[in-house]
């Protein structure tokens, strides 16, 4: 049990101690802008397409569920605000985060776990490169900039799902009233939320697939673990995360 606390908490310290040179080479030079760039591509416009399936048949369930419990109390026509608060607030950052930790979290760490087996780290470090400004920086500012448009895109499309199955298919109310209340129930605090997070969880993403990709061991076995612990990893910070946003905001 004291062996595993005490891994548990170098390995919680290795992950500040990263961290926090990602972030300071941010500020310093070199800046590989075309690195950022091409992570950008992969990271945001690579995960276009999950992400707006995702949001489009988010916002059509959450419309088809809340119709039914809605009319039983004669409210069906602020579906469109409970799905816009819904969407906002809470699922439209948390699904998003999800799907990009699935699919960029752990490209990262088999990426990064790749050249860490095969030494070409340790041949960057030999040139005098740093790795972490080279491969953990890029990725933490690329990751932390897409996420919040891809959170934007999603709760976009999720509105459109939830007007198609509002409007057209069950005929709850007009167009007009739809979107008119899907608007004017948001407030600050609610986007503020909704932009917070993601780019609170775009950070975890990035942080800790780069961080077990660049502890990877263990040859192509150790690749294969280094990205599923990187998945799960994520997830579990991006639920926790969530909670704490959500225990701030509710006391604003």
């Amino acid at each position: 049990m004291l062996s595993f606390l005490k891994d548990l908490i170098a390995s919680f310290q290795e992950f500040v101690f990263v961290a926090g040179r990602a972030f300071q080479n941010i500020f310093r030079r070199p800046h590989y802008y075309g690195d950022v760039l091409i992570q950008m591509d992969i990271i945001g416009f690579g995960s276009l397409t999950i992400v707006m399936l995702t949001g489009f048949f988010s916002g059509a369930i959450i419309a088809l569920q809340m119709s039914r419990a809605l009319n039983t109390y004669g409210a069906a026509s602020q579906v469109g605000s409970i799905v816009s608060l819904t969407l906002v607030r809470e699922l439209g950052p948390v699904l998003t985060a999800l799907l990009v930790a699935g699919r960029n979290a752990s490209g990262i760490a088999s990426e990064l776990g790749s050249m860490k087996v095969t030494e070409q780290i340790d041949a960057m470090r030999a040139l005098g490169t740093d790795p972490v400004q080279k491969l953990i920086t890029p990725r933490l500012t690329a990751t932390s900039v897409m996420l919040p448009l891809l959170t934007v895109i999603a709760d976009a499309i999720g509105l459109v799902g939830a007007y198609l199955v509002s409007v057209p298919l069950l005929g709850l109310l007009t167009g007009s009233e739809y979107w008119s209340s899907s608007w004017q129930v948001l407030v600050y605090n609610d986007l503020a939320q909704g932009l917070i997070k993601p780019f609170i969880f775009g950070i975890i993403i990035a942080l800790v697939g780069c961080f077990y990709g660049m502890r990877t061991s263990g040859g192509t076995q150790g690749v294969g673990h280094a990205t599923t612990q990187a998945v799960v990893a994520s997830s579990i910070w991006i639920f926790f995360v969530a909670l704490l946003i959500d225990k701030i905001f509710v006391n604003l």
